[in-house]
Order: C-alpha cells, then structure tokens, then sequence
C-alpha cells in the first residue's frame, strides 16, 4: 500500500496571473509559481480509468478571499487532502469558455492530441467575481482551485494560495494554469 506521501508524486502544476485594467495595461503580472495538485486529482484520474458514470474533468474554477491575515504572515504549504478554499463563500466560474490545450512534452507548443501535460487559460473579465458583495467587502482575491466531478459530486482537484490581487469592477485577471500528469 501507498503512503499518502506518494499520492501526488509526479503530478505538478504551476499557473501564472496577469492583471490588466479596462484599457489593457498590465498592473501585475505573478510570473510562473508552484501550484498544489490535491489528493482528489489522483481519485478523479482513477475515477475516469474505471469510466466511473458522474466522472468529468475540470469544470470550474473557484476563487476566493482568503484570509486577508495572509498578506502580512503566508499560510503553511497546502496540504494535498483540502476539499475546499478557505473562503467559503467563494465564487464559481464555469470553464465553459476557457481554453484548454495538450502541450508537447518538451515545449509550451500545443499538441494536436492528448499529452501528459495540459494548459488551462481562463479569463475573469470585467465584474468577476461580482463582489463586493455582503460576504466580500473587497474584490481581493487570495485563493483559486480547479473543480472536477467525482461520481456525480465536485471535487477540488487543485488549489493554489496567491498573494493578494486587488479585482476592481473594470480590470480583468487572465489566469493561466499548467497541469503535468
């Protein structure tokens, strides 16, 4: 049997935020940094093998505000067995429009069929997420995860705690995550 140490050995994901305001400009650009690939990818990987019925891929991301403590003392590395952000009262957008691409094995050039390496790019336009709200008195957002569904049920499958990006109602935040399986 496994120790939960290799549950997520060799899976890794990395993801880059770029911030621009409503005439484009760059604000903040993360550069590329180190995401947390969750226990539940590995149970959706398996889930999907087996051809469990309720058993999809990537269908959301979730962004929250975090703990607004974080900007000053970062939180401890995620442990790979979270189930959910921090902020409860998150926001969900559904990856509908984002773009998903396989990518070769040695470069960032897209694949014309499936590799173990694949990009994410989801763009949260102006007024996303829709705060502030009575649960948000900002729209600074702390925390994202990508949302699978596990037989039926949504499971966090990736999660990522960033530092602060202050969201105004006209800027727009392109998220670009990289998932090696």
């Amino acid at each position: 049997m496994l120790s939960q140490s290799y549950v997520t050995e060799g899976l890794a994901g990395t993801y880059q935020d770029v911030l621009r305001d409503a005439t484009g400009t760059i604000l903040w650009d993360s550069g590329p940094r180190r995401n947390t690939i969750l226990t539940n990818c590995r149970r959706l990987l398996a889930a999907l093998m087996r051809q469990t019925a309720g058993s999809v891929g990537i269908q959301a991301i979730h962004i929250g505000a975090g703990d607004p403590a974080w900007d000053t003392i970062p939180p401890a590395p995620t442990d790979p067995s979270r189930t959910a952000l921090v902020d409860l009262n998150r926001a969900s957008v559904p990856l509908g429009a984002a773009q998903f691409a396989f990518l070769q094995p040695d470069s960032d050039a897209v694949a014309p069929g499936p590799t173990n390496r694949l990009r994410v790019q989801a763009i949260l336009g102006p007024g996303v997420p829709a705060w502030p709200d009575a649960n948000h008195p900002t729209a600074t957002l702390r925390e994202f995860g990508l949302v699978a569904n596990l037989a039926g049920s949504p499971v966090l499958i990736n999660y990522v705690v960033h530092p602060a990006i202050v969201k105004d109602p006209t800027s727009t935040l392109e998220r670009t995550i990289w998932l090696v399986f």
